[in-house]
């Protein structure tokens, strides 16, 4: 039997309707695009493509820049005003905050109308409710569950006795992550900190020492090797150098900075995709309470994880998880620029599709991105553009021609409406349908912690 996601409603290019617009589950290994500007609905039909995923038992790992994706923790079994009373906005002008009872009973009417029209019922509601398990990931933070971003290097992990390459990747990653918060940031194949940082901790992880950074100083002084590579230490990095890093790595042990990202749980891309209680896991990492060099840091190491559990997996044609991350404008730029989320992005992009995982990107500025790397995203859904300029960026990625019918569609083209080109080059729109979530925009930290309590 085929799996697919039902999307919303399906029309050809001419507005003729032409039934509900299903996609091809298997299809989305070959990854997709979505992109347009704010208030174009991107957000929406991300977030429906979610929830379908969901309710077909397939695992979602997704990266939240700005706090929307959050609001997939908004679902609730009915139709009843009461669980989202907590949720609705006030009206402007409200002396307390608090959204009146009118309000609220008009935000819920709307919602049961909207998905009703779409034949999802109260029914449909609970199911998805009692299948599905949302967990909030925050590095650097408590609002949610905190991440230790340095696990893979602090911790020791099982995949040293199994898996002994994706582990030494993720040891990598968080190497490169310490070498940049002690702002020593160089290409890892190039630098002889990170060389001489990640032999030490491999040595003792192999050997199941403790590898905190406060163990590896004594062994950066005087390396209980005689040789890197092919030359002695000494000759490979001399001792006063030894001594600078070892100087910088004590000063970031002492920093209070450092001790939000080693809190929290270990960095496990493979448990977050297993079932939890037998429901199908979404696990969101949100990054907007971060500055925007720290969340490149944490990213990359979070999608280093990913890449990383990805490769261990089996090969398949059908797809087995989704990685989606939205906003990747700034994420994956053009070549010369390779911040840390780069290179496991076009990595994932590129090899993801062999072992059943779909990557799909998510921006609402599509100027500056790798178009080398997109022209692997077998699935564009385009939304509304702001400039000329975005659509000509956009046609370019896609190889159609700057003043062809693609481009007059994408001019035209309404709010909340998509112009789609499928994996096996179909052109049509799409009208998403409403989402089972509660859209209410960007999630701060403070409304994180009060999910958590519940």
């Amino acid at each position: 039997m085929t799996l697919r996601f039902r999307l919303g409603s399906r029309r050809a290019m001419n507005g003729a309707p032409k039934g509900s617009f299903d996609v091809i589950a298997d299809e989305l290994v070959t990854h997709g695009v979505v992109v347009g500007m704010t208030g174009s609905g991107k957000t929406g039909v991300v977030t429906v493509l979610v929830e379908e995923a969901l309710r077909a038992g397939v695992p979602v790992l997704m990266v939240d820049v700005k706090g929307d994706l959050a609001n997939l923790a908004l679902a609730f079994p009915s139709f009843e005003a009461g669980p989202i009373a907590p949720w609705v906005e006030a009206a402007r002008g409200d002396d307390d905050g608090i959204a009146d009872e009118a309000l609220v009973e008009e935000v819920a009417e709307e919602r049961a109308r909207s998905l009703t029209e779409w034949s999802i019922t109260e029914d449909d509601l609970r199911e998805y409710c009692a299948r599905t398990h949302v967990r909030i990931v925050t590095p650097g933070s408590d609002a949610g569950e905190p991440l230790h971003l340095l696990s893979a290097l602090e911790r020791r992990s099982a995949r040293w006795d199994s898996d002994a390459d994706s582990a030494r990747a993720t040891l990598e990653a968080a190497v490169s992550t310490v070498l940049r918060l002690m702002g020593r940031e160089h290409e890892p194949s190039k630098s002889r900190e990170h060389a001489l940082l990640t032999t030490i901790a491999e040595r003792r992880l192999r050997a199941n020492e403790p590898t905190d950074l406060a163990s590896l100083l004594p062994d950066v002084l005087d390396p209980p090797f005689d040789e890197i590579g092919a030359l002695a230490v000494d000759r490979y990095m001399s001792a006063k150098a030894r001594e600078g890093l070892a100087a910088d790595l004590n000063t970031l042990i002492a920093s209070s900075s450092l001790a939000r990202w080693r809190e929290g749980q270990d960095l496990d891309v493979a448990r977050w995709m297993l079932p939890v209680d037998g429901r199908t896991p979404a696990t969101i990492v949100s990054v907007a309470h971060l500055q925007d060099d720290e969340r490149a840091l944490a990213l990359g190491v979070v999608l280093e994880e990913a890449l990383a559990w990805v490769r261990s997996l089996s090969g398949t044609s059908r797809l087995r998880a989704l990685i989606v991350f939205d906003e990747v404008y700034g994420f994956l730029p053009p070549h010369p620029h390779a911040p840390p989320t780069k290179r496991p992005l076009v990595a994932l992009m590129k090899q993801a599709r062999a072992f059943g995982v779909g990557v799909v990107l998510a921006t609402q500025n599509p100027m500056d991105l790798d178009y080398r790397a997109l022209s692997n995203a077998g699935t564009w859904v385009l939304g509304r553009l702001q400039t000329d300029a975005d659509r000509a960026r956009v046609i370019e990625g896609l190889g159609e021609k700057a003043k062809g019918p693609m481009s007059k569609l994408l001019q035209k083209i309404a709010a909340r409406w998509f112009v789609v080109r499928e994996a096996g080059g179909a052109v049509s729109l799409l009208q998403p349908r409403w989402a089972i979530s509660l859209l209410r925009g960007p999630m701060t930290p403070r409304e994180i912690a009060r999910l958590k309590r519940g």
